[in-house]
């Protein structure tokens, strides 16, 4: 059975209790499969005022929105290039066409699948989140990626996940990361809308992936 078909099973039984449920996992199968690392994205929820019942796959196969996803685009680049990273300028205007290109072969995970707002209300994130950890402990099972990025969520994901690799370790310039089996790492850094120059969380992340994915 292909992922995509696995996603659909799983999804038929969580969205019973999760009204405006937005499916969400790998853009492309085929890509992400192909891809080297595997990175999945672990978000908190999909802004959404209007209810949801839509696919995040979908949306973000088109080149999404430029707000969350210029960022994850970069650092998807980044990543990929990590042995000759671009300079900004390179980076400072991002395209729909890029984006597409660049966010095709990731995977990437709401935790609460039920829409909110531009604001996550973080009590009840991690009231629903731990609602669905067997379901959520499902979806990240399909993937098995080689990197996951916590986006603002580096802490629910390792409890729900219930994760027993050891404490948080630490790069040398404090972003916080642990190696949840062999050469596989999860990353806590922030979301990438945090209020911060994109610059510098473009290269806060890849200044961390590269020193702990060689």
């Amino acid at each position: 059975m292909s992922i995509r078909e696995e996603e659909e099973k799983l999804f038929e039984q969580w969205q019973v209790n999760r009204q405006g449920f937005v499916r969400d996992g790998v853009v492309s199968e085929s890509d992400y499969l192909n891809s080297n690392p595997k990175i999945a994205f672990i978000l908190k929820e999909v802004n959404d005022t209007e209810g949801g019942g839509w696919d995040l796959r979908q949306f973000v196969s088109e080149g999404a929105r430029r707000q969350t996803w210029d960022n994850i685009a970069r650092w998807v680049h980044g990543i990929r290039n990590r042995d000759s990273v671009q300079e900004w300028e390179f980076y400072s205007e991002i395209t729909n066409k890029f984006r597409i290109e660049q966010l095709r072969s990731i995977c990437a995970i709401n935790l609460k699948k039920s829409p909110g707002g531009h604001t996550a209300d973080m009590d009840s994130l991690w009231a629903v989140a731990h609602e669905d950890k067997e379901f959520i402990q499902r979806q990240y099972g399909l993937y098995d990626p080689d990197l996951t990025i916590c986006a603002g969520t580096g802490d629910l994901f390792r409890s729900v996940l219930g994760q027993s690799s050891g404490p948080w370790r630490m790069t040398e310039r404090g972003i916080r990361w642990y190696e949840r089996d062999t050469r596989k790492y999860v990353v806590s850094f922030a979301h990438p809308e945090a209020r911060v120059q994109s610059s510098l969380l473009v290269y806060g992340l890849l200044d961390a992936i590269r020193e702990i994915y060689p």
